[in-house]
């Protein structure tokens, strides 16, 4: 759904900006906007041309300071993505945060909200087809329930999408983003010393640079658009291939010891990754970009050689 703005995105809210990633899109921004972060962690050294605000989204303080800034955009990023903190804290601060933060955005007058979702929300499934489009189910939970708030935040804001068509809101899923400053689970996964794999599998696997995945961010802040769109980048290979592009070692596990370890592991807080993430390496999910490219002519730049040199391991 493309609708028309009646005037340039002037002031951005970005919240989770202490991130690696909302950092580098305040930088960005702020280039061309006046750009606002909001964090509960503390921003590292100073920026003079973004201001900087610890506030939960939660507490009244952030919707003071909804109300004195008046943004034009809120670029919504603040979520707890890590297992450290539980499941009821997870639910609390992404799903409940994201319904007040959307509400105050309709009670102070906010033109347009981007949310940042991701690709995991389909679910790693056998039945998976290849190119999946914006229309197929968002089903993750029904594996991997420890993120069943990170499909509920993104069936709020679809949801908000349509009820609200006075805003214009971006729902984006990016594929696993790879770059020297990105923290995605793939990324991280990728950069183990030994890559644990799941034996017998080798499923496709996409990516998206990060510079590729800035991009998409500013054009959804920037351009006239509402929707809900993946964000795919240059290209696709198996994951024993991105492994060895990267100059790491795969170590393949028979999947019910995998599934077992991961799973103890992880009860021991020895392990940052549920036994349902184990899915993503049996199974593949590839989106359709074309949706996202063809709405605003978003072409990705990075090659995928130039992604894996991005976190290639060192020498042995």
């Amino acid at each position: 759904m493309l609708t028309s703005s009646d005037a340039n995105v002037g002031k951005v809210l970005i919240t989770g900006v202490v991130g690696p990633l909302g950092r580098l899109l305040a930088e960005r921004l702020s280039l061309t906007m006046d750009v606002c972060g909001v964090d509960t962690r503390r921003w590292k050294g100073s920026h003079p041309d973004i201001r900087l605000h610890r506030v939960d989204l939660r507490k009244r303080q952030f919707e003071d300071l909804l109300r004195t800034e008046r943004p034009d955009a809120v670029v919504h990023m603040g979520f707890v993505r890590h297992f450290d903190r539980g499941d009821r804290v997870r639910h609390d601060v992404n799903v409940r945060g994201t319904k007040q933060l959307l509400d105050h955005c309709v009670k102070y007058g906010v033109r347009k909200v981007v949310v940042f979702s991701s690709s995991a929300v389909y679910g790693a499934f056998p039945e998976n087809p290849y190119g999946m489009d914006e229309d197929c189910p968002i089903s993750a939970s029904r594996s991997y329930p420890e993120i069943r708030d990170q499909v509920e935040v993104d069936a709020l804001a679809s949801a908000f999408l349509w009820q609200h068509q006075e805003i214009e809101t971006v729902v984006l899923r990016p594929v696993n983003a790879l770059g020297p400053e990105m923290g995605s689970m793939m990324s991280s996964y990728l950069k183990l010393p030994g890559v644990p794999t799941v034996m017998g599998f080798d499923p496709v696997v996409q990516f998206i640079g990060q510079a590729d995945l800035l991009d998409a961010l500013e054009i959804a802040v920037a351009q006239p658009l509402s929707g809900v769109f993946n964000v795919v980048g240059a290209g696709q290979v198996p994951i024993h291939t991105a492994i060895q592009a990267i100059g790491a070692r795969a170590w393949p596990i028979p999947g019910p010891l995998f599934n077992a370890v991961c799973r103890q592991l992880f009860a021991l807080k020895l392990w940052h990754y549920p036994s349902g993430a184990v899915d993503y390496l049996r199974y593949p999910v590839c989106l359709s970009g074309s949706r996202f490219e063809e709405a605003t002519g978003f072409r990705p730049k990075v090659s995928l050689s130039e992604m894996f040199d991005s976190i290639r391991h060192p020498a042995r």
